[in-house]
């Protein structure tokens, strides 16, 4: 049985992704030590996954569920969507694809005017359904029932019918060579035609993808125009962007999320 901190550890590990030694050990006040044998003991419990400094949510190796997902590192997904918001103006075009970033991205957007948005993502299209001034184009294809994602030839077909401004992807997992890493072939198939299909190529990754692994390739950093995260990258990240011309945005705390607008009659 866990130790009421060991406990609440893992819940902080299970909120942001991954935990380090000296914010705990500052946070708990207890010193570091202490603190490196409660990550030791969670590890060999298999709670939790040791690295460099800390520990992370075992997700390296299998896709999260969805609520799980959905709950890791949620305040930096949050200001990574409204700085993705920030650099869409109205009147603009884009496909938003499988992933809770992407659909953090169609919260913040729900203010703009004028957009036309096309998904393979069921939860984006609920989200932006409810916005008065976008117009929403849903792929067909197969449903993922464990997250509302849909795959298959039918949803690429769709897509490459377009050709949009922007194109804003979530990914699993980046190594540290740029691959940029998914676990379900089908849906790596749809994501490149995404790509494909933008004049702007937005990725949206929150820092716990740079110690995750998934077997898949959607393709690399140099594939893209810009890259969105909520805590500056490895180095070997920063150099590999810089040498392809990529743009790295780094939201910080000052990069509001989403408040839903009031309701007519709300007060």
């Amino acid at each position: 049985m866990l130790i009421p901190r060991q406990a609440d550890i893992l819940e902080i590990a299970r909120k942001e992704g991954r935990v380090d030694v000296d914010s705990l050990a500052m946070q708990f006040d207890v010193t570091p030590q202490t603190i490196r044998k409660d990550l030791n003991e969670l590890c060999e419990r298999k709670k939790l996954r040791r690295v460099h400094g800390g520990a992370m949510y075992p997700s390296n190796t299998a896709n999260l569920a969805y609520q799980s997902r959905r709950g890791i590192a949620a305040e930096g997904k949050d200001r990574i969507a409204a700085a993705a918001a920030a650099i869409i103006p109205d009147g603009a075009s884009l496909i938003l694809n499988i992933g809770t970033t992407t659909e953090a991205v169609a919260r913040a957007l729900m203010r703009h005017h004028d957009l036309m948005v096309i998904t393979n993502n069921l939860n984006v299209a609920t989200i932006l359904s409810e916005a008065p001034h976008v117009e929403l184009v849903v792929s067909g294809g197969m449903v993922r029932k464990s997250d509302g994602g849909i795959v298959g030839a039918a949803a690429i077909d769709l897509i490459k019918q377009f050709k949009v401004d922007f194109a804003i992807i979530g990914s699993s997992a980046i190594d540290e060579e740029g691959a940029l890493l998914d676990f379900d072939y089908r849906e790596v198939r749809v994501a490149q035609a995404i790509l494909s299909q933008a004049r702007r190529r937005i990725l949206v990754a929150d820092k716990t993808k740079f110690e995750r692994k998934a077997p898949v390739q959607i393709g690399h950093l140099r594939d893209l125009d810009l890259f969105i995260t909520d805590q500056p990258p490895p180095e070997t990240i920063s150099e590999l962007c810089q040498d392809a011309d990529v743009e790295i945005v780094v939201a910080d705390d000052e990069a509001a999320p989403f408040e839903p607008p009031v309701a007519e009659g709300d007060f």
